[in-house]
């Protein structure tokens, strides 16, 4: 959705009805995730995409159809040897769509004020129904954190709006979505009702500490991934507005200082590239308390062993310690802050799925791994720790 979130607010506020089409569920190797969106509008202009382009123009003519007045429905998409390079996707895998229409000034202007509120970095999530007997396929629910007002809208129950609006803010609380299953009065562990949950959460936080090349190019590639950047160092010749044109902020603060006073939750990354006890070891022994998802800290392994052993007499524990990703990043021969940044966001993203870090080619099975969907980004992974990682992509010279 924010890919094409200008796009949307345009046709919102102009009034142009439009049929929006949703990837809500997933099957083996697609080429989007769901909440992936194409939208086609009365003109028959287009903006998203559900596939990549594998059955766009099959969801285009069911978008075009549902836009004329047909009821919103569930379209699925697989593989098989005949239609492979039809309407089929040729990855193997199956994607479900729903298709809904906005068309009249009360669908657009609901709608608006949802595109408003992810505009504005706001939480919301949106339930929608997918089927069942018991309510209508399209019917739409808006919640908003509890302390933000009430849900809006209705699935056509009031046990399963309750129920659904509960569910919707944990996922919220966590940027994960997905599809629950409720009775036809919002009983749970019930099959009669598919509502598919869409968060809209604020991107998630990429905290950069040391105002040094490799920073640079790390917070590029934080920006590039759908963080949030903060860059921060003590020093104010380097932390500068002009050496970091991408990053989102610019801090000058002693790091374990700001990073006690600001908001880290459990999709933030922690990338700690200050290469200097005198603010690794108080900034490292401060993030190891919060429920970051990822800390990393640049060095040799020498540097990894000093750190450590400086961390245990601060009276850091066992387990926080585990946590710890250093030497930071995957062993990919890096060189150049460039490639060290690149080998920094391959072991978040490894770190966030599971995955093995090895060439694809090398593995058999599914390629991507299973696991909950979160909207721009990282969230915690309960994967295997680490306290060591490879020589190569860091500066080593301690």
């Amino acid at each position: 959705m924010r890919d094409i979130l200008p796009d949307l607010r345009a046709r919102c506020a102009d009034g142009t009805p439009f049929a929006l089409a949703t990837v809500v569920a997933v099957r083996g190797s697609a080429p989007r995730d769901p909440g992936a969106v194409l939208a086609v509008d009365a003109r028959g202009q287009v903006a998203g995409s559900v596939s990549g382009g594998c059955v766009e123009s099959d969801v285009y003519e069911v978008a075009r159809e549902v836009l004329a007045g047909a009821e919103p429905r569930v379209v699925s998409y697989g593989i098989s040897d005949d239609e492979a390079f039809g309407v089929g996707l040729t990855c193997g895998g199956t994607i479900d769509v729903l298709v809904r229409a906005y068309a009249s000034a009360a669908e657009l202007a609901d709608l608006a004020r949802v595109l408003d509120l992810i505009a504005a970095d706001r939480p919301v999530a949106e339930a929608t129904v997918l089927g069942g007997d018991a309510a209508r396929t399209g019917a739409r629910l808006t919640v908003r954190p509890a302390a933000e007002g009430p849900a809006t809208g209705t699935l056509g129950d009031s046990g399963l709006d309750a129920a659904v609006t509960e569910d919707a803010r944990g996922l919220l609380a966590q940027g994960a979505t997905g599809v629950q299953r409720y009775g036809a009065h919002g009983r749970r562990r019930m099959q009669e009702v598919s509502v598919f949950i869409r968060s809209y959460a604020p991107p998630p936080r990429m905290l950069v500490f040391g105002a040094i090349d490799h920073a640079a190019a790390t917070a590029r590639i934080g920006s590039f991934l759908g963080y949030r950047v903060t860059v921060c160092d003590a020093r104010p010749a380097f932390a500068t507005r002009e050496r970091f044109p991408t990053a989102d902020s610019v801090v000058c603060a002693w790091p374990h200082a700001y990073l006690e006073t600001t908001e880290v939750d459990s999709r933030t990354v922690i990338c700690v590239l200050t290469h200097d006890p005198k603010f690794d070891v108080p900034l490292l022994a401060a993030a190891l308390r919060t429920p970051a998802a990822y800390i990393g800290a640049m060095g040799s392994r020498r540097t990894h062993r000093d750190r450590v052993a400086r961390l245990r007499a601060a009276g850091v524990a066992e387990q926080d310690l585990a946590r710890l990703a250093s030497p930071v990043g995957l062993d990919l021969g890096a060189r150049t802050p460039e490639e060290t940044a690149v080998s920094i966001a391959a072991e978040i993203i490894q770190h966030r799925w599971g995955g093995t870090g090895r060439p694809l080619g090398a593995l058999t099975g599914a390629i991507h791994h299973g696991g909950p969907i979160h909207d721009g980004g990282p969230t915690h992974h309960d994967g295997p720790t680490r306290h060591g990682g490879p020589d190569g992509p860091h500066p080593t010279a301690d």
